[in-house]
């Protein structure tokens, strides 16, 4: 009689989740976004805020820390401004020949600044809170 055996369930869900390069993680951390998550449709709410509550319940205890989250993007050295350069830990001058050069944060020079992709700031392309409803992607069609 053959057996029906079920793939075991995972014993850490949430980390296969985002190890999968799933929008809002990082290696420590999950960020989401206000405005959507009050946006989500009422049910989903309550079973949102009924984990949150149960995690902050279970690690309140801990001494968290305020976050400040800057929203962030991949970007190449040679597309960023001052700004974005300065908070990602680099700056740009010229060099002994007169060209650009980009020196990270122990004044190192970057080879290949065109091709080197670097964590820096953008404009948050989401809307805040007091914005309302954000409307999701309509359904796939049946």
């Amino acid at each position: 009689m053959p057996t029906d055996s079920p793939i075991p369930a995972s014993t850490t869900p949430v980390q296969d989740y985002l190890d999968r390069s799933a929008p809002g993680a990082t290696t420590d951390h999950l960020v989401v976004p206000r405005s959507l998550a009050q946006s989500m449709p009422l049910r989903w709410q309550q079973v949102f805020v009924g984990l949150l509550a149960d995690l902050h319940d279970a690690y309140g205890h801990l001494s968290w820390p305020d976050y400040k989250v800057v929203p962030s993007r991949r970007e190449l050295l040679v597309d960023l401004d001052e700004e974005q350069l300065a908070a990602a830990g680099y700056h740009a001058d010229l060099g002994p020949e007169g060209e650009l050069e980009y020196r990270d944060a122990a004044e190192d020079v970057v080879a290949e600044p065109e091709h080197h992709r670097v964590l820096a700031p953008v404009d948050d392309p989401l809307p805040p809170a007091s914005a309302g409803r954000v409307e999701p992607r309509p359904a796939a069609p049946m």
